[in-house]
């Protein structure tokens, strides 16, 4: 290894109670921070990776005349989330917040200096405009992994406990800086916008034009389970889905309600939004 980096969270106990979008518990004392059995077993199902990985590949060649990001192309969970499972009978859904927002991390063998130097300029997103600190991992016990294996490009949500892996295929996942922050995100425990359960009110969701295998994709939170950080729907979020994700005649399948300028799904970084979700859940501003 080179050393060297929405939210389904539950309503985190003291100074943090109401600050995010989380899951609901009525337990006193929790030993994890984010919920998000509501993704079921496609967390961990099989996929067939190699073909996931060549779609990316295809993307890489002619993004620029694309209306989907390289993440809407996975058949993982709402596209890119994604926990490998290391031990059968081993199912869990429930992570916990990275402590005092650090971020232990390794990069695989895969990636180039250039390659390197696009995941350091996301870090440093993070760095700059929040308290997230990503750190080469030593002896941490809790570390993320970031690997380029022609997978496509997906994450776990929240911290799972000990290694956990993060993917952005060298071909495909590092072109927009935004898709390596949006799995970063994930990292952190936050996960899509669209999912919100109050999307309803900002979005039309056309079904009739979404793949029929993946009308999972666009499941929508329970309100009695999540609340939404006190933050207004974002369409520019870097969380959020394209026009036309995971689409089966290149036709929408994500319409704002209100005249948008905007482009759904940008890649290009944070939103304003995005980063007052981060402050709000990990450094109490």
């Amino acid at each position: 290894m080179i050393m060297g980096w929405q939210v389904a969270l539950l309503v985190l106990a003291g100074a943090a109670a109401g600050q995010a979008r989380v899951l609901a518990s009525s337990r006193r004392i929790r030993d994890y921070d984010f919920d998000f059995s509501h993704l079921g077993e496609a967390l961990y199902g099989n996929h067939d990776k190699a073909a996931i990985g060549e779609l990316v590949r295809a993307w890489s060649r002619s993004h620029n005349g694309s209306s989907v990001n390289p993440e809407e192309l996975g058949t993982y969970a709402e596209g890119d989330i994604h926990q490998p499972l290391i031990e059968r009978n081993a199912l869990k859904f429930t992570s916990s917040k990275w402590k005092k927002g650090i971020v232990p991390y390794e990069f695989s063998e895969e990636f180039s200096i250039g390659d390197l130097t696009k995941l350091f300029s996301a870090f440093e997103q993070f760095h700059q405009k929040t308290c997230i600190r990503f750190v080469p991992h030593t002896k941490e016990r809790d570390y993320v992994v970031i690997e380029g294996r022609s997978s496509g490009c997906w994450s776990a949500v929240g911290r799972m406990g000990g290694r956990q892996v993060l993917n952005l295929q060298r071909n495909g996942c590092l072109q927009m800086e935004g898709t390596i922050v949006h799995e970063l995100m994930h990292a952190l425990g936050f996960l899509h916008e669209h999912t919100r359960y109050d999307r309803d009110r900002y979005v039309n969701i056309f079904f009739r034009n979404v793949r029929p295998n993946l009308v999972s994709n666009f499941g929508r939170e329970s309100e009695s389970q999540t609340t939404t950080l006190g933050m207004p729907y974002d369409y520019g979020s870097v969380m959020h889905y394209s026009r036309t994700a995971f689409s089966k005649n290149g036709k929408p399948t994500v319409e704002p309600k209100i005249k948008y300028s905007g482009q759904l799904g940008q890649r290009v970084g944070f939103s304003a939004k995005d980063v007052q979700k981060i402050n709000k859940l990990y450094c109490h501003r």
